[in-house]
Order: structure tokens, then sequence, then C-alpha cells
């Protein structure tokens, strides 16, 4: 018979792998929650307009002091953030995409929410779309305009297309 003194000792709570790992998804958490906030501030009292995304070339909205996003509206924005930085999407595009059953499935408010206060340079995402069908796609400049602002395609304003297209190596 074994004696008590002699069985396996349990490891303390502490050098368990399951408590670090644990702490680390807290961390993770707290470190985005925080990051998130930091966030927030800079919108703290925007909120949204009720025109849709294309009638103003701005980005940022009219303010009503007191007003913080809601939750809802705060994940648009992210996700928009997300489309404009890694698809370069325009701002018709971010809010389709958004608001779409096949997307995001946000009201139209908390998406407009988004896109009015997105700090993207459209410029700059028309540009980098124009340049991805000038090498991959092979396309003509004038394609590549009817691409960039077709409704079918990606939704960009005329005056977006036209930088791109005089910014596009030659």
């Amino acid at each position: 018979m074994k004696n008590k003194n002699t069985e396996k000792q349990k490891k303390p709570f502490y050098k368990k792998i399951w408590v670090w790992i644990v702490a680390i998804i807290v961390v993770g958490i707290a470190v985005s929650a925080s990051s998130s906030n930091d966030n927030d501030n800079d919108s703290k009292d925007k909120t949204s307009k009720s025109s849709s995304p294309s009638s103003s070339s701005s980005s940022s909205s009219s303010s009503k002091s007191g007003l913080k996003a809601t939750a809802q509206q705060k994940a648009a924005l992210n996700s928009a953030k997300t489309y404009s930085d890694s698809m370069h999407m325009s701002k018709q595009g971010i809010y389709d995409q958004l608001t779409s059953d096949d997307g995001d499935k946000f009201s139209a408010a908390d998406a407009q929410y988004a896109v009015d206060n997105l700090k993207a340079d459209y410029n700059k995402n028309a540009l980098e779309s124009a340049e991805t069908y000038q090498k991959e796609e092979n396309l003509s400049v004038a394609d590549i305009k009817e691409q960039l602002t077709s409704n079918d395609g990606e939704k960009f304003t005329e005056s977006e297309a036209q930088y791109a297209i005089d910014h596009l190596s030659k």
C-alpha cells in the first residue's frame, strides 16, 4: 500500500498550462478593449448622417455632444476599417458590404455611422484597386476607370477614379 506522501503531488494552480492560456486570453481581451476605447474616444461625439454614404466626400460627421457609439456602430466601424485597409474599397462599396444580406447585415443606420466616421483615403483606395486591375487583369485605362466607377464594380466616385487613373504608373 502506498503512503500518501509518496503519491504524486498536484502542481500548484499557477504552474498549470490552462491557467496561463486563460491569463493570456484575458490580457489579450483587455488590451483589445483598451485600444478600442482609445479609438472610440476619437469619435465619441460623432453621430451618423441620414443621407446616403456617397452624398458626402468627407469622412467626418456632424457632432451631437453626449452621444456615444453603440456596440453595433463600433462593430460596423471596425469592419469598415478592415474593408478599407485590406480590400481598398470605396465608401459606397463599404456601405453596401456592411448592409448586404450576403455581407455583414448591419442596419443602414449602423453602416452609415461607420462610413461617416471612417478615416479613409478613398483616392488612395481607388489607386490601389486601379493598380491591381492594371497588374493582375491587364486592363486598359478606360476599362479600369469603368470598373472603378461602375455600380456593378467598385463604386468609386468619378473624381476618385480620375485620381487613380492620373496616378497609375505608365
